[in-house]
């Protein structure tokens, strides 16, 4: 890869060596060729476009080949983010770059090593192709070890590793995920890094650096870390406007909701009357047994009633219930912070329950100085679907595995109707 390049800033030398009459005369010939056969231009493009991807591929390769040595690296920095300890204040926040300084050591040493023989023996533009995949690949690899850890499990099977974590720390262990005067670590580490990568001008542009997928994603997560858990909610049910996307129809439930009037003072109290299930789509060899949960999902509830259920009716596809429940918001929360959850669910004795489908009902619809009342005809979907914001709201969520708020908001909506009907 770099040979190519060299190879092409010699022939460039070349021309310039043979005389600027001799490289014009040159030059008038190559565009009369090329102007005489615009078959033989169209070619020389096409070559050009393989040879930037060829070595684009290679490049990437090359960086990759890294992979191993960077994510040891970034075990031991994540080791060393945790050690750092103490409240979020001023002092902590003057420390913030000297601290990330000594988190990124043993990885800016491993960098460092290998991109100043890169400087020496690479052709500029190589050297920039190599410089921006490793950016890319730290960024990743940072992403993945240490603000939102990846896994192969669902967010579903991960909640169960937050159960055994769970009761891990009440026998006195320790919860692993970012403190707030971490997140401000972590975000001096990546200015540190794009300076690194900057070279004082020798390296990537600025502007590309600030302007790359990988460092937006972290600087937004980290923005996202440092909430408490009713701003990650509150956050979540702002941003999420079709978390119920219905392809197929598999039935619909039959809400209706009251609204008492919002004030300052006062818990507003909301009813929600279950009026029943219309044109259940479910198979079973068994009997069907189907009942609805509501849950309400919003901030300052951690004291509240957050989920009622119906009773449940025996073989009945489509199902009356009129059941009514009251939940109180939290006081002095506008509701257009709240939804209600709606799940129609099959009940089995002595197993757990089956998800049939589910709603999602915004409370922005009641928001007003009046007491409002309306009926939603709720056509369920198998699960509920998110965007970035919301996906990386739920990663973040499942890592707090002390928080009961927030294992229970990742259950609701990591529920799913299962891909072979009945049991």
């Amino acid at each position: 890869m770099n040979n190519v390049q060299q190879m092409r800033v010699m022939l460039e030398k070349m021309f310039e060596f043979m005389g600027a009459k001799t490289a014009n005369y040159l030059y008038i010939v190559l565009c009369v060729c090329l102007q005489l056969d615009s078959e033989a231009a169209e070619i020389l493009n096409d070559l050009q476009v393989k040879l930037n991807i060829v070595l684009d591929n290679l490049s990437a390769v090359f960086a990759k080949s890294f992979q191993a040595h960077i994510s040891v690296c970034m075990r031991q920095v994540s080791e060393m983010v945790h050690q750092v300890k103490g409240p979020l204040n001023q002092n902590s926040r003057n420390s913030a770059d000297s601290d990330a300084v000594t988190v990124l050591r043993q990885l800016m040493e491993f960098l460092d090593s290998h991109l100043s023989i890169f400087a020496d023996v690479c052709e500029k533009t190589v050297l920039k192709r190599v410089l921006k995949d490793l950016w890319k690949n730290v960024l990743i690899c940072m992403e993945r070890t240490l603000v939102l850890p990846e896994s192969n499990d669902s967010i579903g099977a991960q909640l169960l590793t937050a159960a055994k974590e769970l009761s891990k720390l009440k026998g006195g262990g320790e919860a692993k995920y970012l403190s707030p005067r971490q997140c401000v670590v972590m975000e001096a580490a990546l200015d540190t890094l794009k300076h690194f990568f900057h070279a004082g001008g020798d390296g990537l542009k600025k502007s590309y650096l600030e302007k790359s997928d990988e460092l937006r994603s972290l600087q937004y997560a980290l923005s996202l870390y440092a909430q408490s858990t009713d701003e990650l909610i509150r956050t979540f049910i702002i941003t999420q406007h079709s978390q119920a996307s219905v392809e197929q129809f598999i039935g619909e439930a039959v809400i209706q909701v009251d609204t008492t009037p919002s004030t300052t003072n006062t818990e507003q109290k909301i009813t929600v009357k279950v009026i029943g299930v219309n044109d259940m789509k479910w198979q079973t060899s068994g009997l069907f047994r189907p009942f609805v949960e509501v849950s309400l999902i919003g901030p300052m509830l951690l004291d509240k009633k957050r989920k009622f259920t119906t009773k449940s009716k025996n073989n009945c596809w489509t199902a009356k219930y009129n059941e009514s429940f009251l939940f109180v918001l939290g006081k002095g929360v506008s509701a257009e912070f709240y939804e209600l959850q709606v799940t129609v669910k099959d009940y089995c004795f002595g197993r757990a329950d089956q998800v049939v489908g589910v709603a999602v009902i915004p409370l922005a619809l009641a928001v007003g100085p009046e007491s409002r009342s309306f009926v939603c005809w709720c056509p369920l979907a198998p699960s509920i679907t998110t965007d970035q914001t919301g996906t990386t709201t739920l990663r973040i969520l499942t890592q707090r595995h002390d928080d009961e708020i927030a294992k229970e908001f990742i259950r609701l909506k990591s529920e799913r109707r299962p891909t072979e009907e009945g049991r």
